[in-house]
């Protein structure tokens, strides 16, 4: 197809990160739509490179790549997941046939591209957008390209997925912030089998709760990070002597060099995101409310909310599903509550959820997939009172705007 700035097609995509190329990938891959995606150009608006992880489940849904899509893109998998408890005791499960994943998003980038290039109905437009608005028989979208031309794009549909400048109101909000190092260690010090996925072996802060996070990509390499559940982030200095002592003194890497890091603020909140921002115009990824509240993981949201979209103008309507239903999101609410309030232990708490949990019902829990009945089951494992008290609590609560904290990876 052409490739000239500007134009028409069914469909624009504005934004080129997880939900944005996602959603071009699964539309061009099914042929519903024409697609193009408007990224920024090469320089300080692109974001540096992102690490996304998710849960295979090997059932060829597709939720995270299952149906095998995005496997030249992953970079590790992990069969076997880890916990270590506030004691220290680890906790290792096994939840087959679901396998832990790690994405790069450069080479998720390039995965999609590669695609939309082949595809006679998709583009990638190196432009910054500046303004989005409906008008008649769809939306608009102006941008401004490298060179400093304004080039106006005409579609059926936009899909936005650009942070919001606000976050909307909401009852609870706390930030699930991280730094974290790719380590190379001068012994074998790491099993690439195992991800441990919360290593409460660190100091815990005053309010919320601070884990680990290993995934190992060799016997000599991983990605180590240090996390917080808290109302506001810390220092790059903070970060850094936390994550010292962890490798230190909690892992014991011995000698080790530092290739690489990154570092982000993720919104854990119950705010209600609207996904529909004009007759024509859409919110995807965290700006419409794929992250999951009370986790942070998002790109399993993000390809399920994908097919949903693709499904939708397949069947020549434009309502867009929400990413999580009611029933996961209302758990949410009352779970983010009740760490923020200190009413349950958090690193007590998920280290229990993994002690009691089968894997596999587990996982669908965090995803937000279980039944009633299993999630009744669940919750009679966790404390009851506090919980119980938080749940006739949070209907009353007022909503209040919050802080929109500063981003510097997408959530997982």
């Amino acid at each position: 197809m052409s490739r000239e700035p500007g134009g028409t097609s069914d469909v624009v995509v504005v934004g080129g990160g997880a939900a944005g190329l996602s959603l071009a990938y699964r539309l061009v891959e099914t042929g519903v739509a024409t697609v193009t995606v408007v990224e920024p150009p090469d320089g300080p608006p692109r974001p540096a490179e992102r690490t996304w992880c998710y849960w295979d489940h090997g059932d060829g849904d597709g939720d995270g790549g299952g149906d095998g899509d995005f496997d030249e893109a992953v970079t590790a998998t992990w069969p076997l997941l880890r916990v270590h408890g506030p004691d220290g005791g680890p906790l290792t499960v096994d939840p087959a046939p679901s396998r832990y994943r790690m994405l790069r998003s450069t080479a998720f980038e390039r995965l999609v591209h590669a695609r939309l290039e082949r595809s006679p109905g998709g583009r990638v437009l190196r432009a910054t957008a500046d303004s989005v608005r409906d008008v008649p028989g769809g939306a608009e979208v102006r941008c401004t390209a490298a060179d400093g031309r304004t080039l106006t794009l005409n579609s059926r549909y936009v899909f936005d997925s650009r942070p919001l400048r606000a976050l909307p109101p909401a009852r609870t909000q706390l930030l699930q912030h991280f730094r974290g190092w790719f380590v190379r260690t001068r012994t074998d010090r790491f099993d690439p089998g195992v991800a441990d996925l919360m290593d409460f072996r660190v100091p815990q802060p005053r309010h919320g709760l601070a884990f680990g996070y290993v995934l190992p990509l060799a016997p000599d390499r991983a990605l180590v990070e240090y996390t917080e559940f808290s109302r506001a982030p810390l220092t790059t200095a903070a970060y850094e002597a936390a994550l010292g002592h962890y490798a230190r003194e909690v892992l014991r890497l011995g000698e080790f060099t530092v290739d690489g890091a990154e570092q982000g603020v993720i919104p854990m909140t119950d705010a209600r995101f609207p996904r529909r921002v004009g007759a024509a115009v859409f919110r995807i990824g965290t700006a419409g409310g794929a992250t999951r509240p009370a986790t942070g993981y998002t790109f399993a949201a993000v390809q399920r909310h994908s097919r949903a979209i693709a499904a939708a103008l397949r069947d020549g309507h434009g309502r867009v599903p929400a990413p999580h239903g009611r029933r996961a999101l209302a758990m949410d609410a009352v779970l983010l509550r009740a760490l923020d309030t200190g009413r349950i232990d958090g690193p007590a708490f998920f280290t229990g959820l993994f002690r009691r949990t089968p894997p596999q019902r587990l996982l669908r829990f965090l995803d937000g997939a279980t039944s009633v009945r299993e999630e009744w089951g669940i919750g009679l494992r966790t404390p009851i009172g506090p919980m119980l008290r938080t749940a006739l609590e949070v209907p009353f609560l007022p909503r209040r705007p919050h802080p929109v904290p500063g981003t510097g990876k997408s959530p997982r």
